[in-house]
């Protein structure tokens, strides 16, 4: 089997790769995939939008409603103030769709064979790890300016800071609260890194390994890839509605139901 390998010469870059530069800029694959998925998930919904307010319906066209009218009702479950769950729906549910399209475009046939300078046209935004981590940044900073929002910035800052001398307990809780915060960015950027860096991966050796039958192994692991990028794209969805809902909620000192602990179990749940 290794012999295989070297005789494809098999090359996995976990950094996405420049195809240009302009300037100092550096024009990658991940970039220009980037905008492709941008450029879609506009056309989608303006063709969605356009569609709906002519009347004309289709299958297409009932999948995307029904898809988007349950992830809201979801996101109305979630959060408890409904005005603040019509605020925090937009964000979430384009970071859904944007994922969701991002990943599947990883799924492409031709994947890692369309090359220009050597380096493969194709990457998926989701398998760079700079799109993850900046899109978790933006989506924990979006929770912290809710809950600064909602609760004011000393009642948002006492999630964290208590008197260490009246309440020990609750200066302990918000310690793990203070720690939780970049973890679960952390977590949001790199689980999604992570699934879709293997599925290229995963793809990429398939097809190698199964050279000339590739054309009936493939479609086999493209349609679990598709289910897979389904599902990263639902969870980081929900997570960052659970977030935002735990961010904006009271914490009671010494409640079970309001301490740090409950709250990242009940995150740790939903994952």
């Amino acid at each position: 089997m290794m012999n295989n390998f070297a005789a494809e010469q098999l090359n996995v870059s976990m950094a996405s790769e420049a195809l240009f530069h302009i300037g100092s800029f550096a024009f990658t694959n991940a970039v220009f995939t980037g905008l492709i998925t941008t450029v879609i998930v506009v056309a989608l919904f303006v063709y969605v939008a356009s569609m709906v307010k002519a009347g004309r319906y289709n299958r297409f066209i009932g999948l995307v409603q029904w898809g988007f009218e349950g992830m809201l009702g979801q996101v109305d479950s979630i959060i408890a103030d409904k005005q603040l769950a019509r605020k925090v729906a937009p964000l979430s549910l384009t970071i859904f769709f944007f994922v969701l399209v991002g990943y599947w475009l990883s799924v492409l046939p031709g994947l890692d064979t369309i090359t220009y300078n050597g380096v493969p046209v194709i990457r998926s935004v989701t398998a760079d790890l700079n799109f993850t981590l900046g899109l978790a940044v933006i989506t924990m900073f979006t929770v912290q300016m809710y809950a600064i929002k909602h609760m004011g910035v000393f009642g948002n800052g006492g999630r964290y800071f208590r008197n260490p001398f009246k309440d020990p307990l609750g200066a302990f809780e918000g310690v793990l609260e203070f720690i939780g915060e970049f973890s679960r960015g952390i977590a949001l950027a790199l689980r999604l890194f992570g699934n879709a860096f293997a599925g290229e991966v995963l793809l990429i050796i398939v097809s190698v390994l199964t050279s000339y039958f590739a054309t009936v192994t493939l479609p086999f692991f493209m349609a679990f890839e598709l289910f897979i990028g389904l599902i990263q794209a639902y969870v980081f969805f929900v997570l960052s509605v659970i977030f935002t809902s735990l961010a904006v909620e009271a914490h009671t000192p010494h409640s079970p139901e309001h301490s740090s602990v409950a709250h990242t179990a009940k995150a740790e749940q939903a994952e």
